[in-house]
């Protein structure tokens, strides 16, 4: 399974795909899903945004039968372009079943290296059946409150307009995971748009938005266009109601039920 822009640079996708095998190779792994995050997978890239590589990997069977644990990420040494890193699948269970966004995030990249759908398929339908919902839209309401705080927008001066899309994006989450049942949103913010349609002047001044840090190297500052302050500061405000602090322990049954998706793809996908 592979699905990358065709405006991505090709020599930079060989390279990704070169150390993706290195990684394999030296750690004695195997990787079923290999995706970029960051602005290019957000939907919003700049002509200059670097490459952001995520992937998740199985060790060895015997690995994780060893009382001394082995580290449970992968990092590769940044550059300009570059940053590679990843999280074994023993991490990605625990935290998508506690509520980590991020493990349904890179599951649902629309920009995907390489991948197995089996392996996607398994770890979401995971992730539907016991991540803790409430725990997730609140991940996001603190992502965008605290990107909001950053920026300045509160005190209604120029702000960076790339530090503003930080905060966008999480709280055009809220709305979708109001209007559906998934605990994994997409990933990218045009599809968030899409599917959980804001008021028409939100959306184009998203659109303007997007289409100038496209085709700028620097976006520079400026004030928030009034519709997308209204939404942001709305969304985050509601959700403080509608996704509530409590949250109900973990069942054993939610516990068992991890357990054997891990084990089995352990089985199917940890090398000899």
């Amino acid at each position: 399974m592979r699905s990358l822009d065709p405006d991505m640079d090709p020599d930079v996708v060989s390279e990704i795909d070169a150390r993706l095998a290195r990684v394999g190779a030296q750690h004695h792994v195997s990787i079923p899903w290999a995706i970029e995050s960051g602005s290019r997978a957000w939907g919003f890239p700049s002509p200059d945004s670097d490459d952001d590589c995520r992937f998740l990997f199985v060790r060895p069977r015997a690995d994780y039968a060893s009382p001394w644990r082995r580290r449970d990420v992968i990092e590769t040494p940044l550059d300009a372009v570059y940053d590679i890193g990843g999280w074994d699948l023993i991490k990605a269970v625990r935290l998508a079943v506690a509520g980590n966004a991020t493990v349904g995030e890179w599951l649902r990249s629309p920009l995907v290296y390489s991948g197995d759908a089996d392996f996607r398929g398994d770890l979401l339908d995971l992730v539907e059946r016991t991540a803790d919902r409430a725990a997730v839209a609140r991940h996001y309401l603190h992502v965008g409150a605290q990107q909001w705080r950053r920026s300045g927008a509160d005190d209604g001066d120029e702000v960076s307009l790339k530090q503003l899309f930080y905060a966008l994006r999480p709280a055009a989450t809220l709305p979708w995971m109001t209007g559906h049942e998934s605990s994994s949103p997409p990933m990218n913010l045009h599809q968030l748009l899409a599917e959980a349609p804001p008021e028409r002047d939100v959306s184009e001044a998203v659109d303007q938005l997007v289409a100038a840090k496209r085709v700028s190297r620097e976006i520079g500052k400026g004030l928030v266009p009034a519709p997308i302050r209204r939404f942001v500061i709305g969304e985050l405000h509601g959700a403080e109601d509608r996704f509530p602090r409590f949250r109900e322990p973990r069942a054993a049954a939610v516990r068992e039920d991890a357990e054997a998706t891990f084990l089995r793809l352990v089985d199917r996908w940890a090398p000899a």
